[in-house]
């Protein structure tokens, strides 16, 4: 089988971990594509790189390929963008792996997705959507207790979550929310802060859907219920984190994470491969904070990719499942296509 592949590279991989650029911090870098192609084509397939933006566009329309494997982040500030690779292929009929262009507009969109899981029944904390710096100077218009966190409405990869995301009066809060306007150009989402443990559940496949492992973010610091996943984490992941697999819960409440990601993972409409971030407050109660339909796919640092490797799954269980449950879905069986041996 032909498979083109959808991505977006990263500018530079020699970003400082101290800056604040994080214009392309959710692209992959050149390894994480070369790692998919590798695997795909051990599965047997022929692999044709397509890229992101308008050279997708040329090349899609100049390339014959029987699937495409997406993982394109889209581009612009848009809160449809992750939409954006999926609406195009829908449009010339061609089948591709991933959620839909509905899905993956939902679950960037966060306050949506929470308005979501609230109607399915699953607890997230109180939020709030501030569009105008000038709607926190009017008495009344701001309902939430402190301490909270600020993020953009519409943005992944812990963009815009710094380590004075976390503010504990009105007057920081002014200046957080302002900073996320003007810098991100969209609404700032103002959420409760849930003090616990930080939680990370992956899912992939499809009828039924899978659990790869429920997966905690351990602060090396000690910082413990007041560690939030910031964006310098996750760039200096080696030296500020440890991860442990399962997590330290009672079984039951492992259990609970599985059963919510995996009603998240059918409410939200996603398809083949997803994330569900969690907060565990000291009560053991579960708070979903957000879904990621594109999970990162690098076989050394994606959250997924690590959860797997942790529960036994390894990278090429996880690329095989996601890429057997889109050709499931599409109606190709796997025998018809000579999938060399893999583990």
């Amino acid at each position: 089988m032909k498979i083109g592949l959808t991505f977006d590279l990263k500018v530079s991989s020699n970003v400082p971990s101290e800056s604040l650029n994080d214009e392309s911090e959710e692209y992959d870098p050149p390894e994480t594509i070369e790692a998919l192609v590798s695997e795909l084509e051990r599965l047997g397939h022929q692999v044709v790189q397509l890229g992101g933006g308008r050279q997708f566009l040329t090349n899609i329309l100049r390339t014959d390929v029987d699937l495409v494997f997406n993982i394109s982040e889209g581009r612009g500030h848009y809160r449809s963008r992750e939409a954006q690779v999926p609406g195009v292929l829908e449009m010339l009929g061609l089948p591709y792996v991933g959620s839909d262009p509905l899905t993956l507009a939902l679950c960037l969109d966060k306050p949506s997705a929470k308005q979501i899981a609230q109607a399915g029944g699953i607890p997230t904390p109180k939020f709030q959507v501030i569009e105008d710096i000038d709607d926190l100077n009017h008495s009344g218009t701001f309902a939430l207790d402190f301490p909270v966190i600020v993020k953009p409405v519409y943005e992944g990869s812990s963009k815009g979550i710094h380590e004075g995301s976390r503010v504990d009066r009105l007057s920081d809060l002014r200046e957080r929310v302002g900073n996320v306007i003007k810098t991100y150009r969209q609404p700032a989402l103002v959420e409760q802060f849930i003090a616990g443990t930080e939680v990370t559940v992956g899912v992939v496949g499809g009828d039924p859907a899978q659990i790869v492992g429920v997966m905690e973010v351990v602060p090396q610091d000690g910082s413990a219920e007041n560690f939030i996943y910031t964006l310098n984490v996750k760039r200096n992941w080696r030296q500020m984190v440890s991860y442990r697999c399962p997590p330290r819960l009672p079984a039951s409440g492992i259990k609970e994470l599985e059963n919510l990601a995996l009603t998240l993972f059918r409410v939200l409409g996603c398809r083949d491969m997803a994330r569900f971030d969690f907060r565990v407050d000291p009560e053991n109660r579960p708070y979903f904070i957000e879904a990621n339909p594109l999970p990162g796919l690098s076989p050394e640092y994606g959250d997924l990719s690590i959860m797997g490797n942790l529960t036994g799954w390894g990278y090429p269980r996880i690329v095989r499942t996601i890429l057997d449950s889109a050709l499931n879905r599409h109606g190709w069986s796997r025998p018809q296509y000579a999938y060399r041996a893999a583990s």
